[in-house]
C-alpha cells in the first residue's frame, strides 16, 4: 500500500498513513513550536496548501482562518498527500518592540508595543514568539488605556520561552501571532453584582485587565481580587485601586495558604459572577470551593493556564 506523501516547500517524502501531523513535521526535522499537544496553545498553526488532513478539533479555530487552510498540526493525521506551510513568524507574525522590562522577583512583566494597533479585548491572549520559540500569554494591558501590549511571565521553571525572556533587552523585536479569546471578560450587565477575582500566580495577568475595565466601566457591585501566589507581584497596584474605589477588596494569600484562603470565602449574594484564572490545578480548586458555596455554575468563568508539554 502506497504512502501518502507530505510536502512542505522544495521537500517532499513519505509518511504511514495515519501519521500525526505535528510528530510527522517534527521528525523531519521541520521544528514546529507546540505547547500543549490539546489544541489550546495554537503554537503548531500550519496552512494547508493541496490535500487536506483528517482534523479532530476543527472548531478549535475560526471559520475564517479553517477557510483559509489554517490546522492545528497536534489535532491533524496525514491520510492523503498533503502540502502544507508552516507558519512564519518573519511574514504571518506581527512585529512588536520591546518597551518594558520590569522584575518582581522571578515575574517578568512585559511590555511591547506592536507595528500597527491590534485590536484586542482585555482577557484574551496572544501568541509570543521569540524567533522560533512560541508561547501563549495572556495580555494583561487594557485597550484604549495602554499604549502598549502587557504580559506576565512567570520564570521560576525553566522553559524555552522563559530562558529567552531573561535575556530580552529594550528595543528588541519579537512577534505575535494569533489572538484568542478566552472565556474572561467583562460584562456591564454585571455593574450591579458582586465580582470576584480569583488568580494563582500569573493568573493575575488577564484579571488585571479585566479589573480596570471593571472599574473604568463604573463597575458599582462589591469587587473582591483574591490572588495566591508565591510572589504577589502587584501588591502596590492593587491596593492603589483599592484606596481609590471603595468597592474594591483585594486579599493576597502565600501560595502555602491555598486552602486557607479558599476556607474563607464566603457567597454573600448568589448573583455573584466570578472570573477565575491560573494553573488547571488552581482552578479546579477555585471551582470547587465556589460551587460548595453556593454560586451557580453559569456564573463562573474560568481560564486555565496551557500546562508546557
Amino acid at each position: 500500500m502506497t504512502m501518502p506523501e507530505l510536502c512542505v516547500g522544495e521537500r517532499r517524502w513519505p509518511v504511514p498513513a495515519g501519521s500525526n501531523l505535528l510528530d510527522a513535521l517534527n521528525a523531519a526535522g521541520l521544528a514546529v513550536p507546540y505547547s500543549c499537544r490539546a489544541g489550546s496553545c495554537h503554537a503548531c498553526l500550519v496552512r494547508c496548501e493541496a490535500g487536506q488532513p483528517a482534523d479532530a478539533l476543527p472548531e478549535a479555530l475560526a471559520l475564517e482562518q479553517y477557510a483559509l487552510g489554517w490546522r492545528l498540526a497536534c489535532q491533524c493525521r496525514v491520510v492523503d498527500d498533503l502540502r502544507v506551510a508552516l507558519f512564519d513568524p518573519l511574514s504571518d507574525g506581527l512585529p512588536a518592540l520591546v518597551c518594558g522590562l520590569d522584575w518582581f522577583a522571578e515575574v517578568l512583566r512585559l511590555r511591547v508595543r506592536a507595528q500597527r494597533p491590534m485590536r484586542y479585548r482585555a482577557g484574551q491572549h496572544v501568541l509570543l514568539w521569540h524567533g522560533e520559540v512560541a508561547r501563549p500569554y495572556s495580555l494583561a494591558s487594557l485597550p484604549g488605556e495602554d499604549d502598549f501590549l502587557e504580559f506576565h511571565i512567570d520564570c521560576r521553571r525553566p522553559g524555552a520561552f522563559c530562558d529567552l525572556a531573561r535575556g530580552l533587552r529594550l528595543g528588541d523585536e519579537l512577534r505575535l501571532g494569533e489572538l484568542r479569546g478566552g472565556a474572561l471578560h467583562y460584562d456591564p450587565d454585571w455593574q450591579a453584582r458582586p465580582l470576584w477575582l480569583l488568580a494563582a500566580g500569573t493568573g493575575l495577568a488577564p484579571l488585571w485587565g479585566i479589573l480596570r475595565e471593571a472599574l473604568r466601566e463604573g463597575h458599582e457591585g462589591e469587587i473582591k481580587v483574591l490572588h495566591v501566589a508565591h510572589e504577589h507581584y502587584l501588591a502596590e497596584a492593587l491596593h492603589e485601586l483599592a484606596r481609590v474605589y471603595p468597592q474594591l477588596t483585594v486579599e493576597l494569600h502565600a501560595l502555602e495558604d491555598f486552602q486557607q484562603a479558599l476556607a474563607g470565602l464566603r457567597l454573600a449574594s448568589r448573583q455573584t459572577v466570578a472570573l477565575a484564572c491560573g494553573s488547571p490545578g488552581s482552578v479546579e480548586q477555585f471551582a470547587r470551593r465556589l460551587f460548595i458555596a453556593g454560586l451557580p455554575r453559569n456564573q463562573l468563568f474560568a481560564d486555565v493556564f496551557t500546562e508546557h508539554v
